[in-house]
């Protein structure tokens, strides 16, 4: 296996919402909103992604200024190459992109939720999410 990675490659919607589905992730992902997916790949400010013979097969999806906060959006990688170190090594990368004092981000996925501790994250339970439908509370 020669497996190709690539810092801010070209990814079209189509090879996006193919990587989510070969992944698992779509289950967790709007990949019908072909508007939203193409605003998610397109806006990404750092993406790392890995290749073989062409096809996208893994791909770490970031939101960053660089220098304090890299939110790590998706992991994703194909289900025929899980457990090959591709997602580890796109998570390595994605960190040398950032700078020395920038913290790595993301909110895991429940079945992969065991996944981060061993490989050095630490638990943070102080998240907050506002869903589209609710408002900010006078």
């Amino acid at each position: 296996m020669n497996i190709e990675y690539k810092i801010n490659a070209s990814i079209s919607t189509e090879q996006f919402i193919a990587l989510l589905n070969s992944s698992g992730l779509a289950e967790r992902r709007p990949v019908q909103d072909l508007t939203c997916m193409q605003g998610m790949i397109t806006n990404s400010n750092l993406t790392v992604s890995a290749w073989n013979e062409g096809e996208l097969i893994g791909l770490a999806r970031s939101m960053t200024d660089f220098h304090y906060a890299c939110y790590l959006s998706d992991l994703a990688v194909n289900q025929q190459y899980q457990k090959s170190g591709i997602g580890k090594e796109l998570q390595r990368l994605t960190q040398q992109e950032l700078g020395p004092r920038c913290k790595l981000i993301l909110i895991a996925a429940p079945s992969a939720n065991t996944y981060y501790g061993h490989i050095g994250f630490s638990h943070n339970p102080r998240c907050w999410v506002l869903e589209p439908t609710k408002q900010i509370i006078d």
